[in-house]
């Protein structure tokens, strides 16, 4: 009797690439699900009709994470859309602009640290003026006419890709940061909480300046929950990648519900899901929970439990290896650049909709 598939391990040899590792030696546990991950991602959730949303949360980009990683899974197609922290888009322009971070030791002297105006970000350090003239940089490009209304947070880092693409270029930096390899592919960078974030906090105070930029947090949830019908609507797929939890978890997940419970659109949950996380659902700290969890909100296609994969591992470990199993494993896929597509989305949306509301 088969009770599953034959573990089988051989010695591990020189010259073994990423993607035989993975297949060949991450055996069980965390591993095992590593593995499922990947081999999910690069062969089913990389069709063509699949559309892929990626999560942010932690302090991933300052690590070197988003150029290093989700910088090659934007432009390989592989990343259609994503919601993020504002600390990790807001941390993400500081080497655009030419500053340096640095590689220290978790257990430094914060005390020391601070009178010597040091910033620390667990086990990175760079000084606190790199913080002054992002927001300054941040400042100067939201004081700009095309700044000075109400937007979605997915139009506010459109815009700010331009400015951060001219000025990587400017300086020569061969650095690219996830906002302007975003703006270049037209993938939508949603944030979750704007305010939670310096990004927030600049906008705030400019406010009592007068200008005139605000977030459309209700923008934000339509948009994305137009992104998911559409993909559902014609036949397609919707996946979601979770890189830890919180807010931004949550926010993705959601829209299946807004469509469901909140729109009377008939729906049944996202069809591939994937999470990396150290948290806990038995602590509350799990945030949206396990996939069967979600499965009782709509959150996740009860059909597509198989394809559900949570994995409790640090995101900065599973960020590498993934990135370098799935540029191995498939091919580049066409853009789908739905930011460029907002406004069609959202008007087939709305037009069901409103179907929906007649026949109620």
């Amino acid at each position: 009797m088969a009770y599953g598939v034959k573990l089988d391990p051989t010695p591990i040899t020189p010259g073994l690439s990423v993607k035989a590792l993975v297949d060949n030696h991450f055996y069980s546990y965390n591993g095992g699900r590593l593995r499922e991950a990947c081999q999910l991602y690069a062969r089913k959730m990389s069709a063509s009709d699949v559309t892929i949303g990626v999560t942010l949360s932690g302090a991933l980009t300052p690590t070197g994470l988003g150029t290093a990683a989700i910088v090659p899974l934007i432009r390989a197609g592989l990343i259609d859309w994503i919601v993020s922290t504002g600390a990790n888009v807001y941390h993400d322009m500081h080497r655009s602009l030419g500053f340096e971070l640095f590689g220290g030791s978790p257990y430094s002297d914060d005390i020391e640290l601070r009178e010597h105006n040091i910033i620390r970000i667990y086990d990175i350090l760079f000084d606190q003026n790199v913080l002054l003239e992002s927001d300054a940089f941040f400042r100067r490009c939201i004081a700009e006419p095309e700044f000075q209304k109400s937007m979605s947070t997915a139009e506010l880092h459109y815009r700010l890709g331009r400015y951060t693409q001219a000025r990587e270029k400017a300086i020569g930096t061969t650095y690219v940061s996830v906002l302007t390899a975003a703006y270049e592919a037209g993938v939508p960078i949603y944030t979750s909480s704007p305010g939670d974030s310096t990004i927030g906090m600049n906008v705030a105070a400019m406010a009592l300046t007068g200008n005139k930029l605000r977030f459309d947090v209700e923008a934000d949830v339509n948009e994305t929950t137009s992104i998911v019908y559409d993909a559902k609507k014609h036949g397609g797929k919707s996946a979601v990648m979770i890189f830890g939890g919180g807010s931004p978890k949550n926010f993705i997940l959601q829209t299946e519900p807004q469509l469901q419970e909140i729109m009377g659109i008939a729906e049944k949950g996202h069809d591939y899901f994937i999470q990396f996380t150290d948290a806990r659902p038995d602590t509350g700290g799990l945030s949206g929970a396990t996939p069967s969890e979600a499965m009782t909100w709509g959150k996740i296609d009860p059909d597509q439990l198989p394809d559900s994969i949570v994995c409790y591992v640090d995101s900065t470990v599973v960020l590498p290896v993934l990135t370098a199993y799935a540029l191995e494993s498939t091919p580049s896929r066409p853009l789908k650049r739905l930011y460029d597509k907002r406004a069609q989305l959202m008007a087939q949306l709305t037009d069901d909709y409103h179907k929906t509301l007649g026949g109620a």
